[in-house]
């Protein structure tokens, strides 16, 4: 979900409803491709079958409470979170090739066994869950689709955040951080319109700063570097 990022097959179209669009990246160097043949298909999850129960059974070890990230980019902040939380299993959503091999390969030299990925649609992933089943929802400096006759394209639609609201045991949450101002504010109306979520701002640094913990991406970095500014929202599940 995030930009400019390559995906598995340049050749499948994408299907309705999807929320990325991009399908062509460069080449893949050697140990990339390694990783997509060897450990991927060890850690990738198949959404053709119903999930386990309870869904903390898709790790090897028991985990207390299970969170996605939706568009994870190069996995640095996924990779952090899992590394900063072993007890928690992660769900990484990423349907682009290259984003894929570089948190393979995070995980491969951090030797992590609370992640598991899937290379798809997050709406699709959402479906699959049983409701109640996450405690959190991360989606971190998404596509802003900016361009109105793509907004449809936009991941934060009122289809979606229902879906998120089901999906999310009550007290779980959803964190979204973006430098897109437009895009923020399109965020704040869907959310604040369901029924479901509660913005947790109190005050101005609660979405102005990180929260505490948060890893920064490097496309954070460079956004910060080139003086754009990102909100931090966090919207609880009621």
């Amino acid at each position: 979900m995030t930009r400019d990022r390559p995906s598995f097959d340049a050749a499948t179209p994408r299907p309705p409803g999807s929320f990325f669009g991009r399908r062509k990246g460069p080449k893949l160097r050697r140990h990339q491709t390694d990783l997509i043949a060897g450990l991927l298909p060890r850690l990738a999850l198949a959404i053709d079958r119903p999930p386990p129960q309870p869904p903390g059974a898709l790790f090897g070890e028991p985990v207390r409470a299970l969170r996605i990230e939706i568009g994870f980019g190069g996995g640095e902040h996924l990779v952090g979170e899992a590394l900063a939380h072993p007890e928690i299993g992660f769900i990484g959503c990423e349907p682009y090739v290259n984003g894929m091999a570089k948190a393979l390969a995070l995980i491969e030299q951090q030797d992590l066994r609370n992640i598991r990925l899937f290379a798809g649609d997050a709406a699709e992933l959402l479906a699959w869950l049983p409701a109640g089943a996450l405690s959190r929802i991360d989606l971190i400096h998404p596509d802003p689709w900016p361009k109105r006759r793509h907004w449809k394209r936009r991941f934060v639609q009122d289809a979606t955040v229902a879906a998120m609201a089901r999906v999310l045991a009550p007290g779980g949450e959803f964190r979204f951080v973006c430098d897109i101002d437009e895009y923020c504010a399109w965020t704040l109306m869907h959310l604040m319109r369901s029924p479901h979520f509660t913005w947790t701002a109190a005050a101005a640094d609660d979405w102005r700063r990180p929260w505490p913990g948060y890893t920064m991406t490097r496309y954070g970095d460079k956004a910060r570097r080139e003086g754009r500014r990102a909100s931090y929202l966090i919207f609880r599940r009621g």
